[in-house]
Parts: C-alpha cells; sequence; structure tokens
C-alpha cells in the first residue's frame, strides 16, 4: 500500500506536470517542445488498435505515423468494435492507469519499462515508416535509459507528465473526432470505420459521444480514486486521541484514601 507521502509526492506531480502542460499551451512556438509529446500519445493511440486486433485473433500488418501528429494502424481480421474503439479509450486507459500506478513512486521505473517493451514490439513487427521507427526507438530506448539509469524522482516526474499529456491529449482528440463526425463525414476516422461496419445504422457522431462518455468516466473513476486515496491516507495520519477504558476511567473517577 502506497505511503502516506507518496501519494502526496505524486499528487504534487500530477499538478506541476498540469501546470507545465498549460504553460507550453501560451509559450511561443512551443510546438518544437510539444511535438514529440504528440507523437507518443499517438504511438499509445496506435499501440492500442495493434494490441486490439492481436488480441481479438487478428493481424496487423503496418503501423505508421505522420508529421502532423496523426496515426494510422492497418489490420485485417480482429473484432472491429474492439479495434475501432481502442485506439482513443486506449490513450485515456493509459493515462489514467498510469496515474493511479504513480501514487507509489516505485513503479515509475516499472511503468517505464512495460511501456518501452510495448513500444520496441510495435516498432520492431510493425513499424510500417520511417517517422514510426524513430518515434518508436527514440521512446522506446529512452523508456528502458530511464527505467534502469535515472533517479527514481526523475523517472517519477517524466512518467508522471506523460501521463497527464496522454490524459489531455485524449480529450482533444475525442474533441476533434466529435467535431469531424458532427460536421465532415468525408474524413476517415476511427467512428467512421464503426459507422462502415454497422452500414451507417449507427452513426459516426453516436460512436464518437459513446467513446468520449467512455474517457469521461474512466477519468472521473481514476480522480475519485486518487482523492479516495489521498482521504485515506490522511485519515489514518491523524494522531488517535488517547481514551481510557470504562472501569479504569471509573477507578480515576474516585477519590483514593
Amino acid at each position: 500500500m502506497e505511503s502516506q507521502s507518496e501519494v502526496k509526492a505524486s499528487f504534487r506531480l500530477m499538478l506541476v506536470a498540469s501546470l507545465l502542460t498549460l504553460a507550453l499551451w501560451f509559450i511561443p512556438f512551443a510546438g518544437v517542445i510539444t511535438w514529440p509529446i504528440v507523437q507518443f500519445a499517438t504511438l499509445v493511440h496506435e499501440t492500442g488498435h495493434a494490441l486490439a486486433a492481436l488480441a481479438t485473433s487478428g493481424m496487423v500488418r503496418r503501423v505508421t505515423l505522420d508529421w502532423n501528429g496523426n496515426g494510422a494502424t492497418l489490420s485485417a481480421g480482429g473484432w472491429t468494435l474492439v479495434v475501432a474503439s481502442a485506439g482513443y479509450l486506449a490513450t485515456m486507459l493509459y493515462g489514467s492507469g498510469l496515474l493511479l500506478a504513480l501514487r507509489r513512486a516505485r513503479n515509475a521505473r516499472i511503468a517505464a519499462a512495460v511501456t518501452a517493451a510495448l513500444f520496441l514490439f510495435i516498432t520492431v513487427f510493425f513499424g510500417g515508416n520511417l517517422l514510426a521507427w524513430l518515434v518508436g526507438l527514440f521512446f522506446g530506448v529512452g523508456g528502458l535509459l530511464l527505467a534502469w539509469k535515472a533517479k527514481p524522482k526523475v523517472a517519477h516526474f517524466v512518467m508522471s507528465f506523460l501521463a497527464v499529456q496522454c490524459v489531455l491529449n485524449a480529450l482533444y482528440d475525442l474533441r476533434v473526432l466529435l467535431f469531424l463526425s458532427a460536421s465532415d463525414s468525408g474524413v476517415h476516422t476511427d467512428a467512421q470505420v464503426m459507422a462502415a461496419a454497422t452500414n451507417g445504422f449507427i452513426p459516426a457522431i453516436v460512436w464518437a459521444l459513446g467513446w468520449s462518455v467512455l474517457a469521461v468516466a474512466m477519468l472521473g473513476a481514476t480522480l475519485m480514486i486518487y482523492y479516495r486515496s489521498l482521504r485515506r491516507r490522511a485519515e489514518m495520519a491523524e494522531p488517535m486521541m488517547p481514551y481510557l477504558l470504562p472501569d479504569h476511567a471509573s477507578d480515576m473517577a474516585q477519590p483514593h484514601l
């Protein structure tokens, strides 16, 4: 079980990472700094598609990334509902799960190693273009170095920052998906894939809304668990007032002759 100091330190790191993210939005030319983070979140998204395809007996032919932050996973077979839904939901699930895991600082290195292993697996076996290889190797090798060589506090901060980025990117991408699903049916999106799979019976906007609701629910559950963890730790840290057993208290109330 995580200690009170661990939970509070993790909460402070999450706040710092969130504030840093907000600050980057207002810094001129900050896109140069945030571009690798966008590519990280995109790779998480595409990894979700690929793993979902493999988990439902499908095949993954290739995973590609674009310089503008988009990506694509070409797969065959598998359960379309799971594969198409896995991208946005996997990004939120990864970010939210990582925030919960990082309540214990020691989990940061484990999370970095697992993330690196997944990225290297996807890159080596399914990397479909140069950028996918560059991003996959950069974060894969970087994750291994973070897990084995970085100081615990550094690993904890970096993984907390990436967790916050994935959560925020998932929310932003779902907002864009909602807009595209409602205004431009010609754009190829995961929601359009599901609409085509149901022969238009369930339109893209419904799929986009459903994924958005699930993503927000995951984030809400994460914040609730985090809040309860802070409260539980705080209550356990409160000093207990000394008390007397009833018999002992009555004896003390009587004067001794």
